[in-house]
């Protein structure tokens, strides 16, 4: 690093260090580790939290909606995009294929923020126990055992008035 003052140096390397850069001569230590604290019931689905160490890698993935499920109906009814469950189901599929070409697993996911659009089927209540099962297919399972942190929210409509479900995620991994 060029010649600087005491006082640039006490400020620019702290922010420096933020965005993961380190001095040539920093000696390579090993990475904190991505912390998920689980729930206190062990069988929650979902975290407490997690703790992402810096320098990890992360990604903000896009909120994901879900892929037409049947090209015979109309693009924006509910029925081209199937129910709330068939929705997650591809939109956790979507996920999957999005982390895994920025070079992260669904396994690397941390935090995922859900939009439920209430079913008419269910006199318009969001269909959680649907979701839920999508879900579970795809953390805390025996294959990819990983859980996140999660919010999940009623909202009125998305972009697309066929669909019920978009999920945004992030995702973290030490280098």
């Amino acid at each position: 690093m060029p010649k600087i003052s005491a006082l640039r140096r006490a400020i620019a390397l702290p922010a420096l260090a933020l965005l993961g850069w380190q001095p040539a001569h920093a000696a390579t230590a090993t990475a904190a580790p991505i912390v998920r604290h689980p729930a206190p019931d062990p069988a929650a689905p979902i975290l407490v939290g997690v703790t992402v160490p810096a320098g990890a890698q992360t990604l903000l993935l896009s909120g994901q909606v879900p892929p037409v499920n049947d090209t015979t109906a109309d693009p924006a009814s509910i029925a081209a995009y199937g129910d709330t469950r068939t929705q997650a189901l591809g939109v956790f599929r979507k996920i999957d294929t999005a982390l895994k070409a920025q070079g992260f697993a669904l396994g690397d996911a941390v935090k995922l923020t859900v939009y439920l659009v209430g079913d008419p089927a269910k006199g318009g209540k969001l269909d959680f126990a649907g979701f839920s099962q999508a879900y579970a297919q795809f953390f805390g399972t025996p294959e990819q055992p990983n859980k996140v942190a999660r919010t999940t929210v009623q909202v009125a409509a998305l972009a697309n008035p066929g669909f019920l479900v978009e999920v945004e995620a992030v995702a973290a991994k030490v280098r």
